[in-house]
């Protein structure tokens, strides 16, 4: 008699959705994850890139790792950018070997804003809402030391149309390169992420001071990218409590609140949470505020309203959260660097493997594609 797989496990997390435009065979979602492995130079994507994504393409969706829309918003050395027909070219290739496997897959896109150096960008100086110095470092190439970001320039008010349009052609780029949608990286300290909170937007203009002021540049690029490739095809990423790279905000729950109904109102696909934070009781206020409020905003309409949990879940709380309402899915980080094969050991109640961390940025096929699947493992 032969041991089948318990289909009764997880059966929350394992169950189809709707996310815009994509029907998802899981809720198990891979969080975006910088690996800093594109080719030098040009940090395009590779057949290893490709390979990596393609092993992982049995969860329900994948969010590539976050990938920079301009040069100036290149925030670490070796990550990949969307800004040239060279760098579509090398996504390509993940795109099509995911789609082979089956899978969907969504490009992170961002820009660092504040969060750059001028060994990165060519020697462009940063440009960020105001001219505030994060207290953050970054590395120009991966395995090497850590240098202290530069300081940013305010970007002036007839710049941010631009910038704004930087967003809407990378996304272009994107669907032309085979991807299934994009998520816009509006957490961890960066471009979005600055114009949002009021302890990196000191604007007194129409971009900044109040909070209607503050979301202007955010819902603007979303409302962009939407009008570009259809708003079931885009994801928006927040961090309503991170304090990285010396971010804060003094209200936000009320700040993410707004930014939630407002991208309720434009109709996304999907708001994705990363929940961490020092201050865990205000991570969760902000978080559950902000999907509430998207939820409502975008009550009514079929291709919109899906919301995330990201914070260090393990599949059983996963499939609590999700059974409780607190979420609709969960995206998962570690766990997806360390399992390719992650959906089938849920669903098999099988071992996890654990992730080698001295491993996470830069290097080649250890410990990016080389951790066993369950049948390897035997």
């Amino acid at each position: 008699m032969t041991n089948a797989p318990d289909t009764t496990r997880c059966p929350h997390l394992l169950s189809p959705l709707r996310v815009g435009d994509l029907d998802l065979p899981n809720r198990v979602i891979m969080a975006p994850l910088t690996r800093s492995r594109s080719r030098q130079p040009g940090d395009v994507p590779t057949e290893m890139n490709a390979r990596h994504y393609a092993q992982r393409a049995g969860m329900g969706l994948l969010i590539a790792e976050a990938t920079y829309v301009a040069l100036v918003g290149k925030a670490y050395g070796m990550i990949p950018g969307i800004t040239n027909d060279e760098q579509a070219s090398g996504w390509r290739l993940v795109t099509d070997a995911v789609h082979e496997r089956g899978g969907r897959i969504f490009l992170q896109l961002f820009h660092g804003g504040r969060v750059g150096h001028l060994g990165l960008s060519g020697g462009q100086t940063p440009v960020a809402p105001s001219a505030i110095r994060a207290n953050a470092k970054t590395y120009l190439e991966a395995g090497g030391g850590k240098v202290d970001v530069d300081e940013p320039r305010a970007l002036g008010a007839d710049e941010i149309p631009g910038v704004i349009g930087q967003f809407v052609d990378a996304a272009k780029r994107a669907m032309d390169a085979g991807f299934d949608g994009v998520e816009l990286h509006g957490a961890n300290s960066y471009i979005l992420d600055q114009f949002t909170r009021d302890g990196s937007n000191r604007r007194t203009d129409d971009w900044g001071g109040t909070l209607e002021k503050r979301l202007r540049f955010p819902l603007a690029v979303a409302r962009g990218v939407a009008e570009a490739i259809g708003p079931g095809r885009l994801g928006y990423r927040i961090s309503p409590a991170g304090t990285g790279n010396s971010m804060s905000d003094s209200d936000p729950v009320a700040t993410f609140t707004a930014l939630g109904a407002g991208l309720g109102e434009i109709g996304i696909a999907c708001l994705h949470s990363a929940e961490w934070a020092e201050d865990a009781g205000l991570a969760r206020r902000s978080t559950d505020a902000a999907f509430a409020a998207f939820k409502h905003a975008a009550s009514g309409n079929p291709a919109s309203g899906v919301t995330i949990s990201n914070s260090g879940y393990a599949p059983e709380t996963a499939d609590a959260w999700i059974a409780k309402g607190g979420a609709d899915a969960v995206a998962f980080g570690t766990l997806a660097i360390a399992n390719p094969d992650l959906v089938e050991r849920i669903r098999a109640g099988a071992p996890l493997n654990e992730a080698d961390p001295s491993t996470y940025y830069g290097g080649g096929e250890a410990g990016y594609n080389d951790y066993p699947t369950m049948q390897q493992a035997t």
